[in-house]
């Protein structure tokens, strides 16, 4: 489908897109992500029809502006959310050349890295609801839709909704970049594993990982961390710390909510014995889902490290 071609006949017909090989309809959320019943509720809805001013992007696009909805995708939306720390990366699966301002024809378009090219993948605006709720992504700003509308081109382009629901984070590292990735097992780590994610960090590589156990049952533990979920490695840094220093890493959780109780988490008492200026430097203390640890219980939470980059 040709993204222009598209709308300039729906402009010129002032209609509305509404693109029959990925309809509001079941068969694009797939016939066992819900039950029978719940499948039948489904009302499908364009945020013009939800909000008077909606956006695509407000204010740049952030981590912070995504948080998953009813479908376990979270793999995907953990590579986004690094993804968003990477702009050069961003700008390409998020072409500039649209929104609900001008030129609005309910039609939008995201590329994807598929077999060594890029896909330029269309789509309507038209979102799933279940009981007056997102079914996917919802926007933390009310009215600001990319990660919905990127959701649902990425469920287009793996053949529904259903299709997202559980996943590899690494694949999705890979379609949002066209890069390589290497993973790493913490249960049996390299020596230098601090110095790999400063070094990957510094690089300005994308980072994920992910807690062993079941996704579909996403357990969480006493101490915040959810089992069988992935999650983005945001930062990693060394600190000066009492009388040496301190390798720390910084970690979001696609929920938008939910983080590490433990050392080195927002209200912990490390951060009394952290200078001022770095402490006001890296602490956000905000249920925001992010938060940071130290490598040592980094290892022991979480069972792989993802790492991707665009050149070998």
């Amino acid at each position: 489908q040709d993204f222009k071609d598209l709308r300039a006949l729906c402009l010129s017909q002032g209609l509305l897109f509404e693109d029959a090989t990925f309809p509001a309809h079941i068969s694009s959320i797939g016939s066992t992500l819900l039950q029978e019943e719940k499948l039948r509720q489904i009302q499908w809805k364009r945020p013009t029809e939800l909000y008077r001013n909606p956006y695509l992007i407000m204010d740049g696009v952030s981590r912070f502006d995504i948080m998953q909805g009813e479908i376990g995708d979270c793999w995907m939306l953990a590579a986004l959310g690094s993804l968003t720390l990477r702009k050069q990366f961003l700008e390409n699966v998020l072409p500039k050349d649209q929104g609900f301002q001008d030129d609005y024809a309910g039609i939008f378009h995201f590329r994807f890295w598929q077999y060594g090219e890029w896909v330029d993948v269309v789509i309507d605006d038209r979102l799933p609801f279940l009981n007056g709720r997102y079914l996917s992504v919802h926007p933390r700003t009310s009215n600001e839709f990319w990660p919905s509308l990127l959701e649902k081109a990425y469920a287009k382009l793996q053949g529904s909704y259903q299709n997202l629901n559980g996943g590899y984070l690494s694949d999705a590292l890979v379609d949002l970049t066209g890069g390589v990735q290497v993973q790493f097992s913490l249960k049996d780590p390299p020596p230098d594993l601090e110095e790999i994610l400063k070094a990957a960090d510094k690089s300005r590589c994308l980072m994920g990982c992910s807690t062993s156990g079941q996704s579909r049952r996403n357990i969480e533990l006493r101490n915040g961390i959810v089992q069988g979920h992935a999650y983005t490695v945001t930062g990693a840094v060394k600190i000066p710390y009492k009388n040496g220093w301190k390798h720390i890493i910084r970690i979001w959780n696609p929920w938008g909510h939910g983080e590490w109780k433990g050392p080195w988490s927002d209200n912990s008492p490390q951060w009394d014995c952290v200078e001022p200026k770095y402490r006001e430097a890296l602490l956000r203390n905000k249920d925001d889902g992010e938060f940071w640890m130290s490598c040592e219980n980094f290892q022991e939470q979480f069972s792989w490290l993802y790492i991707c980059n665009n050149t070998p």
